[in-house]
């Protein structure tokens, strides 16, 4: 067997096989004998054609269909045995069969480019520091009263710390009911900041069987048009309850913090903590995806086509599974190919980055870093080390430890410039004004 890879361009490669006859004429025995299992002729049963008869007959095409068939298993062992890693569906580009001679194929790949990654050390990366205010904390005590509120009836809405029972009649704008449209039994929090608050506003002092009226606009893009419909109610009023808050004491705050609070300043004190860390949390974050952002916007490229819709597809399918999950059945596809395709060429070039950095830098994950690791998973999960080992790599495990570690490289050699975020939006918005 004869093989030679051809360098088309940095992300495509071919690789030409030649394979002499002797070489599969045990692959071609074997096709003979299957299909020779379903072939009959006049004078013989099904399954028991001669070989000669049916070399005679039917060897062209059956051998041809194995050719194909061989080519194709024969790429794959190359693959393994020369570590080419493709990164798309590779296509047959030529196949030259000659009966009793030779088997010749070329197949036509992708691969991941290694490009020359630079301007990633010593960049100046904004860190949003978010601050905690009072009334961040005070808020959050008041929806912690909310929900644990008690509702007794009452006679009439006067305020918004009711929630009403309607039945919704859509109307025209002279208002002629519209057949079809109506829900009974509508449950409406007019404390709720979601409500519409013409809704709130135009129930005030309303009893129970009485009206009111109330419309709405709605707004939204078909592709570059702007659709704009407004939509009109007339709502009867079946129940209304007024929202009772409870006492802020000690049997409260010990029931909504798991016993940790006794009193207010404990539970603010606790609320506070709760904040810094989701806080904390999510300024690293962001300035994680504006780091890896901008390394990818200093070593801008196109990334092969394959590759990208390869990931594309992998997000589709997370969508329609999440989507599944939800009992959403009418997935539209080719909204979600339009709408992702941003993310999966953005991941497909951080991942040829990601790899080139790690070269370049000498950033690997060994054998042994994947041992501790299972080592120290098995004592959790009772699974052996070389299964668990096995399956690291099975999943490719180790991509996923080799980003954690150039990653942790970018964080240690850039620097952090921390913002406000709120003043920051301020002078953003200022800036595009003056443009």
């Amino acid at each position: 067997m004869e093989t030679k890879v051809n360098v088309i361009n940095d992300s495509e490669h071919e690789l030409e096989v030649t394979l002499g006859y002797d070489e599969i004429s045990e692959e071609i025995k074997e096709a003979y004998k299957k299909e020779g299992k379903s072939i009959s002729v006049p004078g013989f049963r099904k399954g028991k054609v001669p070989m000669h008869m049916l070399k005679k007959l039917y060897g062209d095409a059956i051998e041809y269909k194995a050719a194909e068939d061989i080519a194709n298993k024969k790429f794959w062992d190359i693959v393994k045995e020369q570590n080419l890693e493709p990164i798309n569906v590779p296509a047959m580009v030529d196949l030259d069969f000659v009966r009793g001679e030779k088997l010749f194929f070329k197949v036509r790949y992708e691969v991941k480019p290694v490009i020359e990654v630079k301007d990633y050390t010593g960049l100046e990366i904004e860190k949003p520091i978010y601050k905690i205010k009072e009334s961040d904390v005070e808020k959050e005590i008041e929806l912690l009263k909310k929900n644990h509120a008690t509702f007794e009836d009452a006679e009439k809405v006067d305020g918004n710390d009711f929630k009403i029972t309607i039945d919704l009649q859509r109307v025209d704008k002279d208002g002629n009911i519209i057949e079809g449209q109506k829900n009974e039994n509508f449950e409406v929090d007019l404390s709720d900041e979601k409500t519409n608050p013409v809704i709130a506003q135009n129930a005030q002092g309303k009893s129970v069987g009485e009206t009111f009226d109330f419309s709405f606009i709605d707004e939204h893009k078909h592709g570059e048009e702007t659709h704009r419909e407004e939509y009109f109610y007339k709502a009867e009023i079946k129940k209304i309850q007024k929202s009772v808050l409870p006492e802020e004491n000690e049997e409260f705050f010990k029931k909504i913090s798991n016993d940790k609070a006794t009193n207010l300043d404990e539970m603010k004190k606790i609320i506070y903590e709760d904040y810094e860390k989701y806080f904390a949390d999510q300024s690293e974050k962001v300035y994680q995806s504006n780091l890896l952002a901008k390394v990818v916007e200093n070593n801008d490229f196109t990334p092969p086509k394959g590759y990208t819709d390869s990931i594309l597809e992998r997000l589709i399918e997370a969508e329609k599974e999440n989507a599944a999950r939800y009992g959403v059945k009418d997935v539209n596809v080719e909204a979600l190919k339009t709408n992702l395709r941003p993310k999966a060429e953005w991941n497909a070039k951080w991942q040829i980055i990601l790899e080139s950095l790690a070269a370049k830098e000498n950033i690997k994950v060994d054998d042994d870093e994947l041992k501790n690791l299972a080592e120290e998973e098995s004592k959790t999960t009772g699974i052996s080390v070389d299964k668990l080992i096995k399956y690291y790599k099975d999943s490719h495990r180790d991509l996923s430890l080799l980003e954690d570690k150039v990653i942790d490289f970018l964080k240690e050699n850039n620097k952090i410039k921390e913002v406000d975020p709120e003043e920051n939006k301020k002078e953003k918005e200022e800036e595009k004004n003056e443009q």
